[in-house]
């Protein structure tokens, strides 16, 4: 199995952000090991901060959610803080102002089901942080930059994914979507995409897809994405995002039955969503800089250089 909490915050003035992730690989007959994942996306500056660390040592400390590693490669993450350092890095974050949890699946029981072979939440789906982050050539001050918390686990990464976050909209300061798709593998073909996430806007939360929405329509590159999900009372969600390979990160994830993926990520992009509600009128959206954009895929023709870390 695996097991990911992570964070993401993003400035509210420029173009740069941060991306922390803490995980669990256990594979069968081993004794399980975690790692801290730390990216940190300038677009004026190109290629982001990169780097990992794994470990033997990890714990679930009394009020926090995961603790990896030791000595000055170590971190924990709770619901209200965030500390530690990755290979030059160091955070010190403190978490206010967070949305109530988001369960991306919509009947609960399917949480402690067989399937799907991947769970997630978002135990945060919007949020504040306040800290620092220190890297090796500068300190990052966070002042109330937007963000959110996230975890999911399971014994099967999907075959191909995408993340989508937004925040920070010019029309709707305060709003955000939180949105998970995923194709998986049966009997060796590839199923059409399950989406499964929230919009809120004008601070009212409407659900996204479901395991039983139809209407689905995506396409994806490692740098764009066009998308369009059927919601909650009859809405429509039409979403683009663009992120420049250049400002991309790049990472290998390991599966669980010893496969890998590759993942592009993008924590400061270009998002616009057109958002029609039945017998209302639409709703559009922009943030120049507030979207976060994932792709988990197969082929290694994406043209994002790959961060030098095994992962497992």
């Amino acid at each position: 199995m695996y097991e990911s909490f992570f964070l993401r915050a993003v400035s509210p003035s420029e173009p740069v952000g941060a991306w922390i992730r803490y995980t669990v690989h256990k594979r069968a007959g081993q004794a399980p090991r975690g790692s801290l994942w730390c990216t940190v996306f300038d677009a004026a500056r190109g290629a982001p901060f990169m780097h990992k660390h794994t470990s033997a040592t990890l714990s679930a400390p009394a009020g926090e959610w995961i603790a990896i590693g030791s000595g000055e490669e170590s971190a924990t993450l709770g619901p209200w803080l965030a500390e530690g350092g990755c290979g030059g890095a160091r955070w010190s974050l403190r978490i206010r102002d967070a949305e109530p949890e988001l369960r991306h699946i919509e009947r609960s029981w399917l949480y402690s089901a067989p399937l799907p072979r991947t769970k997630l939440t978002s135990p945060a789906p919007a949020a504040r942080f306040d800290g620092t982050i220190e890297l090796p050539d500068r300190t990052l001050e966070l002042d109330g930059w937007r963000g959110m918390l996230g975890h999911n686990w399971g014994s099967e990464h999907a075959e191909r994914w995408i993340w989508l976050h937004g925040l920070d909209f010019a029309e709707d300061p305060g709003g955000w979507i939180d949105l998970a798709l995923g194709r998986v593998l049966v009997a060796g073909h590839l199923t059409p995409w399950v989406a499964s996430g929230a919009i809120c806007a004008g601070g009212r939360r409407l659900r996204l897809g479901g395991l039983t929405a139809r209407g689905v329509r995506v396409a994806e590159s490692p740098g764009r994405c066009s998308l369009t999900v059927p919601g909650q009372g009859g809405v429509l969600l039409e979403a683009h995002v663009d992120s420049p390979l250049s400002s991309c990160a790049g990472w290998r994830y390991a599966d669980p039955d010893g496969g890998e993926h590759d993942v592009v990520n993008c924590s400061v992009a270009k998002l616009s969503l057109n958002l029609r509600p039945r017998a209302e009128a639409a709703l559009t959206l922009h943030s120049g800089h507030g979207g976060a954009y994932e792709l988990g895929m197969r082929e290694r023709d994406h043209g994002v250089a790959i961060a030098p870390f095994p992962d497992g």
